[in-house]
């Protein structure tokens, strides 16, 4: 997205254009599912002199707004994404952390029908899928041309 994009989808969220918007939203934008120390260090590159309160300000009143999500798996820390309005799912690497968008399995919004919905108007569903990514998965161990009892 341009510098435009971003001042489009600020003004049409009635939020002012302000350089730490545009720069955390740009940061959001670039790196999936980051951590609030990175956008600010991603800011701070950009932005010198913006501080953490004005970036955690940010980040509450773009996700307030609905132009990014914070998500956060359990025993993480909060993460932020621009990909916002599909109720996508994710998996979350156990050993390292790393996380990855799922689409939904199939059907609209919000992917799941509940077995009882207690009288709430579902909208939404948040489903985390665990598990061990492809960097953190043991390479399969090759068995050797040994003949048992036997040399090579």
């Amino acid at each position: 997205m341009t510098k435009a994009d971003f001042e489009t989808r600020l003004r049409g969220a009635s939020l002012r254009v302000t350089q730490p918007r545009l720069a955390v939203l740009a940061a959001v934008s670039s790196h999936p599912h980051v951590d609030t120390d990175d956008v600010i260090r991603l800011v701070r590159a950009e932005l010198a002199s913006v501080s953490h309160q004005a970036v955690y300000d940010v980040l509450r009143a773009l996700t307030d707004a609905g132009l990014v999500r914070r998500i956060q798996p359990a025993g993480s820390t909060a993460r932020y994404e621009a990909r916002v309005g599909d109720n996508h799912h994710h998996v979350v690497c156990r050993t390292c952390g790393a996380i990855a968008d799922v689409d939904c399995a199939v059907g609209q919004a919000p992917c799941l029908t509940a077995s009882e919905d207690h009288g709430f108007t579902v909208d939404e569903a948040e489903v985390v899928f665990w598990g061990t990514c492809p960097a953190c998965t043991p390479a399969p161990t090759t068995t050797s041309n040994r003949i048992p009892g036997g040399s090579r």
